[in-house]
C-alpha cells in the first residue's frame, strides 16, 4: 500500500492480501497448457478437469502468498517502514499472525481437495506433484531454512508456474507429458519469473536490510533489471519456435502481447524505483495475461 491511502478493512483487506494481481501466474498456465490438450483428447476436452486445474492453481497462488504474509511478518522482514507494494497483513499488524496461517492452510486445502478429485481421474503420480507444489509453497519464506531468502525464488516459480502448471494441465486431460505442453510452459515461466523480479526488485533495499538474500539482492539492481528484460524478451522470442515445432502456427497471435510490453520495460530500463514499480507489477500481470489468453487460443484453434 502507498503510504498515502490507508489499508483496506473487512473481507477487502482479506482480499488484498491474497495479492490478486499475482493471479495471472495461475489462470495462465492453465489456460495454456489446457489449449495445448486440444485435438489430443478423443471426445474433446474434459472441461471438470480444466476447472479442477485452475481452482488447484489459484488455490497454490493464493495460499503461497498468505504463506508468505505469515512467515515474513513472523520474522520482522515486512516491517512496514521498510516496505512499499501490497499491504502485509502481518507486517502491518493489520491481522493476527494465527489467522493469516489458517488463512494459508484453508487455500493449501483447497488445492488438495481438487487435486485429490483430479489423482482419483487421472492417476496417483499426481499426488506426489500436489505434495511438492504445497511444500514449495510453504518453505519459499517458511521454515527454519526458507529457500526465497537464498535467493531460489524465481526458480520456484518459474518449474512450479511455469513447467508443472502448463504441462501438468495438459497432463490431467491427455494422461501424457506432451512437447507441445512441456515447449508453451518456458515462455509462460519466463514471464511468471517476470513478476517475481520485478516485485524483489522493488524490494532490494528492504531485503539488503534484514538480510533477505533475493536473487535481485544478489544480482544488484542493474542485472535484476537486465533479467527483467530478458525474460520478456526471451517470452515473446520462443513463441514462433514453439508454434512452429509444435504445429500450431495460430500460436504466434501471443506476439500481439508485446504491444503491452513497452511500458514496463520502458519503466524498468529507465530506473523507476520504489512505488513507481507497483504500476510495473501491474503492466507485466497484463502482459501475462494477454500473451497467455493469446497463446491459448492459437494452440486451441490450430488443434
Amino acid at each position: 500500500m502507498t503510504a498515502d491511502r490507508p489499508p483496506p478493512s473487512g473481507w477487502r483487506l482479506w482480499v488484498a492480501g491474497a495479492r490478486p494481481r499475482t493471479l495471472p501466474a495461475a489462470v495462465v498456465p492453465v489456460a495454456v497448457g489446457t489449449g495445448a490438450a486440444v485435438g489430443l483428447v478423443p471426445g474433446g476436452l474434459i472441461w471438470w478437469r480444466a476447472v479442477a486445474a485452475l481452482v488447484v492453481a489459484l488455490a497454490l497462488q493464493v495460499a503461497t502468498n498468505f504463506a508468505n504474509d505469515y512467515s515474513d511478518g513472523i520474522r520482522g522482514t515486512d516491517d512496514d517502514a521498510r516496505r512499499v507494494g501490497p499491504v502485509r497483513l502481518v507486517g502491518q499488524g493489520l491481522a493476527r499472525p494465527g489467522a493469516v496461517k489458517r488463512a494459508a492452510f484453508a487455500a493449501f486445502g483447497v488445492a488438495g481437495v481438487a487435486g485429490l478429485a483430479l489423482a482419483v481421474a487421472v492417476g496417483p503420480e499426481l499426488l506426489v506433484v500436489g505434495a511438492l507444489s504445497i511444500a514449495a509453497g510453504w518453505f519459499y519464506t517458511g521454515g527454519p531454512r526458507p529457500y526465497g531468502y537464498a535467493g531460489f525464488g524465481e526458480a520456484f516459480v518459474f518449474t512450479f508456474f511455469g513447467v508443472v502448471a502448463t504441462a501438468g494441465s495438459a497432463y490431467v486431460q491427455t494422461g501424457a507429458l506432451d512437447g507441445l505442453a512441456l515447449g508453451a510452459s518456458v515462455p509462460v515461466g519466463f514471464l511468471a519469473t517476470a513478476l517475481l523480479v520485478v516485485n524483489n526488485l522493488r524490494d532490494i533495499p528492504g531485503d539488503t536490510e534484514v538480510g533477505k538474500r533475493t536473487l535481485a539482492v544478489r544480482l544488484g539492481d542493474r542485472r535484476t533489471r537486465i533479467l527483467y528484460v530478458a525474460l520478456l524478451v526471451g517470452a515473446f522470442v520462443l513463441v514462433p519456435l514453439v508454434a512452429g515445432l509444435g504445429g500450431r502456427p495460430a500460436g504466434a497471435v501471443a506476439l500481439v502481447a508485446v504491444l503491452l510490453a513497452q511500458r514496463p520495460v520502458v519503466a524498468v530500463l529507465g530506473g523507476a524505483r520504489g512505488p513507481a514499480l507497483i504500476a510495473v507489477l501491474s503492466d507485466t500481470g497484463r502482459v501475462q495475461l494477454a500473451f497467455g489468453l493469446l497463446l491459448a487460443a492459437g494452440l486451441a484453434l490450430g488443434g
